[in-house]
């Protein structure tokens, strides 16, 4: 469950530090890789739908700390776009339980490779439905990362698996909800997306989650607590991470998450990608970056 911050940057009362950034976000996007993993393993034999729950659960108790800890429930619980942030949360819990879906079927280099075009979704969206201006290079960085996306599926290859078109609905799940957030984010604050997301997230997924419950293993229960605490954890290290460094020196190690899931699915499940996954991810990845760079 990635949350984008609305920390655009580096605050006034803040020493700029993009060194010290730049480690909290790798060792973020580490632990995130390294949930990815642990989700791997759990999917196999617990429903999605369950594990996304509670994990959600954890994430409002966070929620709720936060918006007390900022100043009151009632202030934060307040909203200009009531309607959005519960349409906002709810795609939250279908990209969530899409990613986990595509754990499944997947491993774990094919579905950030996929993954990793969201970025390139978010532009495009944000020029359709926010207004900002794109301009001519960022669509030449579009079209890059998405010729990326196709030399990774290879349709019409007789290769091709519909399963690989799970990561791909989930990153648009995730532009949406990104865009969204951006939208809202000019009225609510930051402790406000966090608590309506959280407790409507919750609620949704736990409909979903509870009539399908199967007892975890001891074991079981381990890798969960793990895993809904490491969320909260990696969350926390790219909050400070854009507290100390601006988002646009952040970004582009942002991408690192694809290189330490790859690692981590060939060193624990023994998954090497292909050629194709390889060139197609370089793809995105160049895309990405030159969207990054590009300023019209």
């Amino acid at each position: 469950m990635k949350i984008p911050s609305q920390v655009r940057a580096v605050h006034d009362h803040d020493t700029p530090r993009p060194r010290l950034g730049i480690a909290l976000c790798l060792l973020s996007m580490l632990i995130f890789a390294a949930q990815d993993g642990v989700t791997k393993v759990l999917v196999k034999d617990l429903p999605i739908a369950q594990l996304v729950m509670v994990r959600y659960w954890v994430f409002l108790a966070f929620a709720v700390g936060y918006s007390v800890y900022q100043g009151s429930l009632r202030t934060a619980y307040r909203s200009h776009h009531p309607c959005q942030q519960v349409i906002r949360a709810l795609i939250g819990v279908g990209e969530s339980a899409l990613f986990g879906l595509g754990l499944r079927y997947l491993g774990l280099a094919e579905m950030h490779a996929l993954y990793a075009v969201f970025p390139l979704m978010t532009l495009a969206l944000a020029g359709a439905f926010l207004g900002e201006f794109i301009g001519v290079r960022r669509w030449i960085a579009a079209a890059i990362g998405f010729t990326g996306t196709l030399v990774i599926l290879r349709p019409g290859s007789g290769v091709f698996e519909l399963a690989a078109l799970i990561p791909l609905l989930s990153a648009l799940g995730f532009a949406i909800f990104s865009v969204l957030t951006r939208r809202i984010s000019r009225q609510d604050s930051f402790a406000t997306n966090m608590l309506h997301m959280g407790f409507f997230g919750a609620v949704a997924i736990t409909m979903l989650g509870l009539p399908g419950w199967v007892s975890p293993s001891p074991a079981q229960w381990g890798l969960i607590a793990v895993l809904s605490m490491t969320g909260v954890v990696a969350q926390l290290l790219l909050l400070q991470a854009l507290k100390v460094a601006t988002a646009a020196t952040l970004q582009p190690f942002n991408y690192s998450l694809l290189v330490f899931a790859t690692l981590i699915g060939l060193l624990v499940f023994g998954e090497l990608p292909d050629t194709w996954t390889v060139v197609g991810a370089c793809l995105v990845i160049a895309g990405g970056m030159y969207a990054i760079k590009a300023k019209g």
